[in-house]
């Protein structure tokens, strides 16, 4: 049977770069799991772009987030999640339970990870209702 690979949510991703997110010390400490085989795509990096270069809310400047990003490769278990397939397609797997516009990037992210035969990490407790029965065996929420 071969490993789980992990797909970081936008959240995840921006706990585990920001020292100074309430919850970096509990991705930090996940991420450094042996054997952990994670990851982002693209429309993880565009979420924590926006997220983290807004100059109400961000940390970084986005020379700084594209930086950040450029390492991940150099990170310990990190492999690119490549998107062939659009929203809808990816969504279908759960789409009944898709209720409103703060659920489209989870999911994407969801759907990616079940088309993928992986695994959704967040620490959105919400994702596993969407995710519903058939699918959630992909989500790990971190607490």
């Amino acid at each position: 049977m071969s490993k789980a690979r992990y797909l970081l949510d936008v959240n995840v991703l921006i706990a585990l770069t920001d020292e100074l997110h309430a919850h970096h010390r509990l991705v930090n400490d996940w991420i450094k799991t042996p054997g952990l085989q994670w990851g982002v795509c693209a429309f993880t990096e565009a979420g924590f772009l926006r997220v983290t270069t807004n100059p109400r809310a961000g940390a970084f400047t986005l020379e700084t987030a594209g930086a950040i990003l450029a390492d991940l490769p150099n990170r310990p278990g990190y492999q690119y999640w490549a998107i062939a397939m659009g929203w809808s397609a990816l969504a279908a797997p759960f789409s009944e339970r898709i209720f409103g516009h703060q659920q489209i990037t989870d999911a994407f992210l969801l759907g990616l990870a079940v088309r993928e035969g992986g695994v959704l990490v967040t620490m959105d407790k919400a994702v596993r209702s969407m995710a519903g029965a058939r699918c959630s065996q992909h989500v790990l929420v971190l607490e």
